[in-house]
């Protein structure tokens, strides 16, 4: 019963908004507003690539970096640093547990692969901010 009554309303809404596209259609006029001729709210704003929003967050985003920067940069002290990890490596290769060690080694080339990543993004954010403050934007640098 609830599954029938739930197939007509689909039927009868996909209907009444076929209904108006399906005449202009066969017409072979073009309906009276296309979405591209309406000017939007967000397109008046700004450009919709959310460069307001990342102008606000640049100094937070900056201080993140950093933060990963540092950990993985860290001393074998240091929890999710990469000497840390190749440490956890080398004592899974004495131990000879061969799986441990695959796992952990592809770990450790992924976090690795992450410093450069990172540096290049510090890199760019600081463009990104100079940028911001040129336009008169967010927190700028």
């Amino acid at each position: 019963m609830h599954r029938g009554k739930s197939a007509i309303v689909a039927c009868a809404a996909t209907a009444a908004l076929l209904g108006p596209v399906g005449v202009a259609a066969a017409d072979g006029s073009a309906p009276a507003s296309t979405p591209a001729a309406t000017p939007s709210a967000k397109t008046a704003k700004g450009a919709g690539d959310g460069s307001r929003g990342l102008c606000k967050r640049a100094k937070k985003i900056d201080k993140r970096l950093d933060r990963a920067l540092k950990r993985l940069k860290g001393p074998a002290t240091v929890k999710g640093s990469v000497a840390r990890l190749a440490k956890r490596v080398e004592r899974a290769k004495k131990a000879d547990h061969s799986e441990v060690e695959t796992f952990l080694n592809h770990k450790f080339t992924f976090r690795r692969s992450l410093v450069p990543t990172l540096e290049q993004r510090q890199k760019d954010l600081s463009k990104v901010q100079k940028w911001c403050a040129s336009r008169g934007e967010g927190s700028g640098k």
